[in-house]
């Protein structure tokens, strides 16, 4: 072979090997991105600005010493102030409610005297001319069965005296007190002085003294019990 031929057969070997591009390409790529890598490890910016971002993010967190602060003023706001406020309600309503009720008391212990005292002066006072009437008339002071004893005797016995004897009877009241009281019921101690005249005769004064029981009936105090001390 002469030297000729061989060059010409190697030029002609040469230009029979394709080049692989796709080979050439990926390995470009992968070097790139080798390259890429390194320097994005290698970058020391990107190190402060994490340590940056940490340091940020540090300083945005609440305080643990502020956080109880928080807490006991939602409790104050919260729980405290509607339970004291609910508390001072509910005070004020029972001493409203206690006031009241004592006013009534008052009120019923009051009309209570004072029926007893008009009652028992009504119910022990006559005149011979005009006894049944009179008594007759107190009879609607009381009530149970006190008024259906206290008809028998009036009836039966003190209306007829005082017309055939001329009994006159005039009673008063000292004094009287209140024993209990309640809206509907009351006990009534009273001091009754008493004075008798028959005909012609002295008049004779007695002192005693009633425990009186009254029920509200209708708005009006009737006596229900009498019974002498």
């Amino acid at each position: 072979m002469t030297p000729s031929n061989s060059h010409h057969a190697t030029t002609e070997l040469e230009f029979a090997m394709p080049v692989d591009t796709d080979i050439v390409t990926d390995q470009t790529h992968l070097e790139s991105a080798d390259s890429v890598d390194v320097d994005t490890r290698l970058d020391p910016s990107e190190d402060v600005t994490s340590a940056d971002r940490a340091e940020s993010t540090v300083e945005v967190e609440p305080s643990p010493t502020r956080m109880p602060r928080v807490r006991w003023q939602r409790i104050v706001a919260y729980g405290v102030l509607p339970g004291l406020a609910l508390l001072l309600a509910v005070g004020a309503g029972y001493l409203k409610w206690q006031d009241n009720s004592a006013r009534q008391a008052q009120t019923a212990s009051a009309q209570a005297i004072h029926a007893a005292t008009e009652s028992t002066i009504a119910v022990l006072s006559y005149q011979p001319d005009t006894a049944d009437k009179d008594l007759t008339a107190a009879r609607d002071r009381l009530t149970g069965a006190f008024r259906d004893d206290y008809t028998k005797l009036i009836n039966d016995i003190v209306i007829p005296g005082a017309k055939q004897k001329h009994i006159s009877a005039l009673a008063n009241i000292p004094a009287a007190a209140t024993v209990s009281t309640t809206e509907n019921h009351a006990v009534v101690l009273v001091f009754v002085n008493q004075t008798v005249t028959v005909g012609d005769g002295v008049p004779t004064n007695t002192a005693s003294s009633v425990r009186i029981t009254l029920d509200k009936v209708q708005d009006r105090w009737l006596i229900s019990q009498f019974d002498p001390v």
